[in-house]
């Protein structure tokens, strides 16, 4: 009886150690004596303890950093280059395989790997070039990894150029250098800006100008129009009697500003307003002696 108890407890021990849960996030191959022997997908499993054995693999996105390393450019500069890696060990069971059967230690040699290519990217690209063409390196990046891991069984999600910095020196220099455009920038605004309103200004006083110059025109013309009608009137009116209208002009622009002018009896201006007027000259009375 006690033998069937170590049996039973035996069995049960054997049972519960070969349980295996596969998460969502992985999928498993199982090995018989060292040989593949199944694929394991998400859910529950049991192996045979000691004689068969699971192999958990993430396929899930992850990433690795290609770690900070120093590149010399193709100008002979030295640069600080670091980047990421992103990507996924893909979910079948061949490229699962393949992950664990062709390759060993997969993302440590996706980190050399990286940092191999951005060496021969780099290297022949100046440092100004490198810095102004991230995008290109990483499509290249990209590229030649894709390349490199297909027989891996994953999939190179992006990569990610994280920085590019050059020597302190050449850093300092670079600053000044943006620093001088920004301000030759700035002195070519405010000089335009200048210019606008001084050609502004300028169009201001030329029709200033103008509105002067067609005012005094338009004066001009409209005392022309005046002579030319003071002419015909003269013509129709005052034939002969030139002097007499010279007169009357006189005493109209005597009188413009209510000018008071004391004119004896028996001037000769009186009598021309007479005239006018149709009133006949005033005589002077001669006073006879008694």
């Amino acid at each position: 009886m006690s033998l069937f108890y170590l049996i039973f407890i035996a069995g049960i021990v054997v049972f519960f150690s070969g349980i295996k849960i596969v998460r969502p996030t992985h999928r498993g191959l199982i090995e018989r004596l060292g040989k593949y022997s199944r694929f394991a997908q998400a859910g529950f499993h049991w192996i045979i303890p000691v004689i068969e054995r699971l192999y958990m693999i993430n396929v899930t996105e992850q990433m690795v950093d290609a770690e900070p390393q120093e590149i010399i450019t193709f100008d002979n500069l030295n640069a600080k280059v670091d980047a990421q890696v992103y990507f996924k060990v893909k979910s079948d069971e061949q490229s699962v395989q393949n992950t664990v059967y062709n390759v060993n230690n997969y993302q440590w040699q996706i980190v050399n790997l990286a940092r191999t290519t951005l060496r021969n990217i780099i290297g022949t690209l100046t440092l100004k070039s490198a810095n102004s063409e991230r995008g290109k390196i990483n499509d290249e990046l990209h590229k030649t990894m894709m390349n490199e891991t297909m027989h891996w069984g994953i999939e190179i999600v992006r990569t990610e150029l994280k920085e590019i910095d050059p020597p302190k020196d050449v850093q300092e220099t670079m600053n000044k250098v943006v620093k001088a455009e920004n301000e030759k920038i700035s002195a070519i605004d405010y000089a335009t800006a200048t210019e606008t309103v001084a050609d502004g200004q300028k169009r201001a006083e030329i029709k200033k100008a103008e509105g002067i110059k067609q005012a005094r025109i338009l004066q001009a013309e409209g005392e022309a129009e005046a002579i030319k009608l003071v002419n015909e009137a003269a013509e129709k009116y005052f034939v002969g009697n030139a002097q007499v209208l010279r007169k009357l002009e006189m005493v109209e622009k005597s009188l413009e500003h209510n000018t008071k002018i004391v004119v004896p009896s028996n001037a000769e201006l009186v009598n021309v307003i007479g005239d006018m007027a149709g009133i006949l000259p005033l005589k002077r009375e001669e006073k006879t002696e008694k």
